[in-house]
């Protein structure tokens, strides 16, 4: 496939690329500063950019089977770039008739998980608290993702770790799974990367956990 991965010099967008090329893909990585760019292999291109420019995101966007964000805000700060530079990605896809697409999220912007204990709620409010302007902002993006054209799917995971990639973790369409505290970063890519072909994902929000 031909995947355009936006993000791709953070910790869950390189794994993305680093795996689609590992996977024989051909991936455009959309960055800002290559130089921070750690993937490297064949079927690799670069694609330098304003990330808040549609107009200039529509050539790496075009022709693509798919688009996938490893997008998010480093710290409370940062809070509504996501939003942003998604909006300005839909865009690009949407001049483009590009269709599918895969962002992460995370897990606090989903249902609550079905069975809960009292300690995992208490977390879940106090983590909610303190990092408000991160969620809102993840919040806005997919309400924008679920009124445009895109066939989109959110991966929602909790807290990141930075671990191999295991390839085995709990996954819920359309939910969360309980008592999911943890995921790998590279995991994390390896769930967004199936949900690429996976047509009970589209116009979804995925949780994954360990």
């Amino acid at each position: 496939m031909k995947l355009t991965v936006f993000g791709a010099t953070g910790g869950v967008g390189g794994e993305i690329v680093r795996q689609a090329l590992a996977a024989g893909h051909e991936v455009t990585a959309v960055v800002r500063d290559p130089s921070r760019l750690r993937a490297r292999g064949e079927g690799l291109e670069v694609f330098r950019t304003d990330l808040t420019d549609s107009q200039s995101l529509r050539a790496a966007v075009a022709g693509r089977d798919a688009v996938l964000s490893g997008l998010g805000a480093r710290k409370k700060a940062d809070a509504g770039i996501t939003t942003t530079v998604t909006r300005s990605v839909v865009r690009a896809m949407e001049a483009e008739r590009v269709r599918r697409l895969v962002v992460v999220s995370a897990s606090p912007v989903g249902p609550s998980p079905e069975r809960q204990s009292l300690v995992d709620r208490i977390a879940g409010v106090l983590i909610s608290k303190i990092l408000k302007p991160v969620y809102d902002d993840l919040r806005a993006m997919e309400a924008d993702l679920a009124s445009s054209e895109t066939d989109w799917t959110s991966v929602r995971p909790p807290r990141l770790q930075d671990k191999p990639a295991t390839g085995v973790y709990r996954r819920v369409v359309g939910g969360t799974p309980p008592s999911g505290r943890f995921i790998g970063r590279a995991d994390v890519a390896h769930a967004m990367l199936a949900a690429v072909d996976d047509l009970s994902t589209v116009k979804q929000g995925v949780g994954v956990a360990y």
